[in-house]
């Protein structure tokens, strides 16, 4: 059997930018990737904070070191600049190898730092 669980989280980055006029997802600042072993293209969950709503969508590679959390298209309806979101990936796996799996949960400091 298998089941899908947790597999990355960055607990409250804040967004930094909202672009309605871009090809959809989710810009994040490589360094974060990185932190919560997320690559780009990968699906993603963001949850808002502020406003509760909740998406899919998949993330781009933003620059190294700056901080971006920016959401592109229509998400950009569902965040301002300033709100806090979860952002979260799930994996599909082996029940067995599940109940030993550790999911890369980060908690950014300010400017979406590590």
């Amino acid at each position: 059997m298998e089941i899908e669980i947790l597999k990355s989280k960055i607990h409250r980055a804040v967004i930094t930018e909202a672009n309605l006029n871009y090809v959809g997802s989710l810009t994040l600042d490589e360094d974060l990737m990185d932190a919560a072993n997320l690559i780009e293209n990968e699906k993603i969950q963001i949850v808002n904070v502020n406003n509760g709503s909740r998406i899919e969508t998949y993330l781009i590679k933003g620059r190294r070191g700056s901080g971006v959390c920016c959401l592109n298209g229509p998400a950009a309806r569902q965040g301002a600049v300033g709100d806090t979101v979860i952002i979260i990936s799930y994996a599909t796996m082996d029940f067995e190898e599940a109940k030993s799996f550790k999911p890369r949960i980060i908690f950014p400091k300010d400017n979406n730092r590590i």
